[in-house]
């Protein structure tokens, strides 16, 4: 049996905080990621303590952790070597300059990584967190086009429902729910085209065919802008916080070709994807068959203990422009805990747990049966679509036609939500999407909790539709 911790409520002090002060702070002082501006108190649950795949409340309440925190628990919680990894590299050394020193664990890290990547991505930046990578990314794309002489050369062409991240470039190059937001974006340097989910394709459409019209969307969009004017295209393998959108067959290789024949560097966002999500290190190559120029990965990276994030460049784009006469020009982008050696010490733990425990065999061996359950659903008649690939999927709740229209804006709004609830009082936490709901599991589940986790699902998404239609 794996060795696990069970952390006390408040490791700092002899006695548990009640639940009810930490609810109140919470309340008070804690403004979290997406928080409305309400006057009314969110009163979010606790958690308290975590083990495997499973979250406990202040109570002992049980909860499947379904969304894997946030897409990122691979190896699940309590992890004990996990933890001893934290602390020995802690007294070690805590922390060092990565302008001034080199360190074991964020060298080895590198190396380790590069030797995962497709290709010739072989230099490894390291990042807090997802947000950073792609900020990063896209500055070395802006610094490389200005190395090549070529300062106008810095559009990043996006997608509709992308998700890249909450810093400014990265948010500016997202396309979930923009229109929704109060931010501002750089609407200078940014093109979104459109969804790329073949469940909207119009009716009639194969999905062949929509497949042909989203890279001719993409090819005209650089026409349109100018090849010359047009520095990058930055993608995800499956847009997970757009609704896990799988885009058709053959899609990203041809973008890719596209790419390539405009001279249009290709960023392939694995955040989500990096680090087993889909049965392997990276799902570019091996299982949408594509070198990317730059991927960008976090969240697993660590199965989310400490936040660290990395960017990794292809050679051919380095050496490209590098040369003996610019020894004094600098790629002049970075962070105070870039390759922190503590968080770089929990990544390589984290791999070494991967490896010993097989663990990108498990997730592509309980991969079918994992979707099976999920495409099962759409027998209800609430459900409009199920998607996935690898330990990630998504539920999609529709209306039907001859619906009221008080009806229809109930489930357009309301459906995630409810089912979200539902589960939550039989014991898994899903991720509502306005009327969806993902889930992406920590790596280690196991046949039976698949089969636990989808049969509450199950009889959440009956109970809603008995609600609701």
């Amino acid at each position: 049996m794996t060795d696990t911790i069970t952390p006390t409520a408040d490791p700092g002090h002899n006695a548990a905080i009640p639940a009810e002060a930490v609810q109140e702070w919470d309340n008070d002082h804690f403004l979290h990621p997406w928080e409305t501006i309400g006057t009314s108190d969110a009163n979010r649950a606790i958690a308290a303590r975590a083990e495997g795949i499973y979250m406990y409340d202040p109570d002992g309440k049980k909860f499947i952790d379904g969304p894997g925190g946030m897409w990122c628990v691979q190896i699940g919680y309590g992890r004990r070597e996990m933890a001893d990894a934290i602390a020995e590299q802690t007294m070690r050394l805590p922390y060092t300059s990565p302008w001034a020193f080199a360190a074991e664990p964020s060298a080895l890290l590198a190396k380790r990584i590069a030797e995962m990547t497709p290709g010739d991505l072989n230099s490894v930046f390291f990042t807090t967190g997802g947000s950073s990578a792609v900020d990063s990314a896209i500055r070395f794309v802006q610094f490389y086009n200005n190395m090549k002489g070529r300062p106008d050369k810095k559009l990043i062409i996006g997608r509709e429902k992308g998700y890249h991240g909450s810093t400014y470039l990265a948010a500016s190059v997202t396309g979930k729910e923009r229109t929704k937001s109060r931010l501002d974006f750089e609407e200078r340097l940014v093109r979104l085209i459109g969804n790329v989910n073949p469940y909207v394709r119009p009716e009639g459409m194969s999905v062949e065919q929509w497949c042909d019209a989203k890279v001719d969307e993409l090819e005209q969009a650089i026409l349109d802008a100018g090849p010359e004017n047009v520095a990058a295209f930055i993608a995800e393998p499956v847009l997970a916080s757009g609704g896990v959108i799988v885009p058709p067959p053959g899609y990203h290789k041809r973008t890719l070709e596209v790419c390539r024949k405009h001279d249009v560097l290709y960023i392939s966002d694995e955040v989500v994807t990096g680090f087993g999500r889909l049965g392997h290190w990276f799902a570019s190559e091996e299982v949408f068959g594509i070198t990317p120029d730059i991927i960008t990965c976090a969240k697993g990276l660590t199965s989310g203990y400490l936040p660290l994030g990395a960017m990794m460049l292809s050679d051919r784009l380095w050496n490209d422009i590098a040369s003996d006469d610019r020894e004094h020009i600098m790629f002049s982008n970075g962070y105070t805990y870039s390759g922190h050696p503590v968080c770089c010490a929990a990544a390589l733990k984290n791999i070494e747990i991967f490896e010993r425990e097989g663990i990108l065999e498990h997730v592509r061996e309980i991969t079918p049966h994992f979707q099976d359950r999920l495409n099962a659903l759409g027998r209800h008649e609430i459900i409009g679509d199920t998607r996935g690939v690898g330990l990630i999927g998504c539920v999609e709740g529709v209306a039907a036609p001859d619906m009221s229209e008080s009806k229809r804006l109930a489930i357009d709004l309301e459906f995630g939500e409810r089912v979200d609830a539902k589960c939550e009082e039989m014991g898994l936490i899903v991720r509502p999407l306005i009327n969806q709901c993902v889930f992406s599991p920590p790596l280690i589940i196991t046949t039976d909790e698949v089969d636990r986790m989808f049969d509450i699902l199950e009889t959440a998404v009956q109970q809603v539709q008995s609600e609701m239609l």
